[in-house]
């Protein structure tokens, strides 16, 4: 409750909830069969020039959304909403209190962690470790400025504390190959501070998104509430050529912080019914997964080592949406050397089996 966090700090360390529970099954009623839309946006400059009026542009269209998003019985305390960017240079360059690398050459996120500061200070440092076993150097962390005075009591009961985390490679990779080389240490954060699940435990550290070329603001909020709430979003200085907004309308999940969208390369509005099918296949194959642009499941000489890969397993977080599942799962073919639209049209084939008028290369493609 709201109230526990603001008690004095006991021997014991306390971190914040950033989920809210979801009603058990009773009777008839299943959580799982819950069901509706959210609303999705889209805007991109065709040339790829970056500017602000684009950020406020998208802002304006996540608002408009405010009908396919969700509120519980206050009307301030959203389902949620967010908005994916490209890493605002220009604007970080300028408010951390520490260098950053060139652009492309570093990586930068958003995290959930602890509102108790002990806590907070706890989890920094394991990270660190984890990025540093990893090979990575920790450049720094950032306070996100916030304004939760629009929020609604939920909302506020549940809230982390926001802070961005830098990262870069000592071998100056950068772009898609610096986000590999991230990868794993992200996961076996992940894995170890989960705050994706909804089942009430207390929830440690999320990591929104960690990459060189997009960021994720977002939160358990309504779609008015996301500028207001990060005040990076108004900064005159935020400067984007693409992004992503989302409204949420939960359906086989409940609100919580960390289950707001974007996740890390979609959103996704309606729902995916094979969802728990395709996990139990991922699952099974997670004991196959070998990758040489990943650093995963192969020995000294890069062979297959029959290991699997038990650093980023299990790669879809247990308790999460359809959605965020399914981008776990785009996100490893991505980096494990797809090209995207690639990795895209096998999550998401066409229906080519019994398709008699296909192109016998489209089908073997799919095939």
């Amino acid at each position: 409750t709201s109230s526990r966090l603001h008690q004095p700090p006991s021997t014991h360390v306390e971190v914040v909830m950033m989920t809210c529970n979801p009603p058990a099954a009773t009777g008839l009623y299943d959580p799982r069969f819950e069901h509706d839309a959210c609303g999705v946006s889209f805007v991109a400059h065709m040339k790829g020039v970056r500017s602000n009026e684009l950020v406020q542009t998208g802002l304006r269209a996540l608002t408009n959304l405010e009908h396919r998003g969700a509120t519980g019985a206050e009307p301030d305390t959203g389902d949620g909403a967010g908005i994916l960017i490209q890493v605002p240079d220009r604007l970080l360059r300028e408010v951390v209190g520490f260098a950053l690398p060139p652009e492309g050459q570093y990586a930068a996120g958003l995290v959930f962690l602890p509102v108790e500061e002990r806590a907070r200070e706890k989890v920094q440092r394991r990270i660190g470790e984890i990025f540093a076993e990893d090979g990575i150097d920790v450049l720094g962390w950032r306070k996100v400025p916030t304004d939760p005075s629009t929020l609604g009591a939920t909302a506020l009961a549940a809230m982390p504390s926001f802070y961005q985390l830098f990262v870069s490679s000592p071998g100056g990779e950068s772009g898609v190959a610096l986000d590999r080389r991230i990868y794993v240490a992200r996961k076996r954060v992940e894995h170890e501070f989960d705050g994706a699940g909804e089942d009430g435990a207390a929830s440690k550290a999320f990591v929104c998104s960690l990459s060189s070329r997009t960021i994720v603001y977002k939160g358990m909020l309504t779609t008015p509430q996301l500028g207001a709430f990060f005040g990076d979003l108004t900064d005159p200085r935020i400067e984007s050529a693409l992004l992503l907004v989302h409204s949420r309308f939960s359906t086989n999940t409940f609100p919580s912080w960390p289950l707001a969208h974007p996740y890390r390369y979609i959103a996704h509005n309606g729902e995916i019914n094979t969802v728990q099918g395709n996990e139990n296949w991922m699952r099974a194959r997670e004991a196959l997964i070998a990758s040489p642009l990943l650093g995963v499941g192969l020995d000294a000489e890069g062979r297959p080592n029959g290991e699997g890969a038990a650093k980023v397993s299990p790669v879809c977080t247990p308790g999460a949406s359809d959605t965020a599942r399914f981008d776990e799962a785009l996100e490893l073919l991505h980096l494990g050397g797809y090209e995207l639209p690639h990795a895209v049209l096998m999550m998401i084939p066409e229906a080519w089996e019994n398709h008699e008028e296909m192109l016998p290369e489209r089908k073997a493609f799919y095939q």
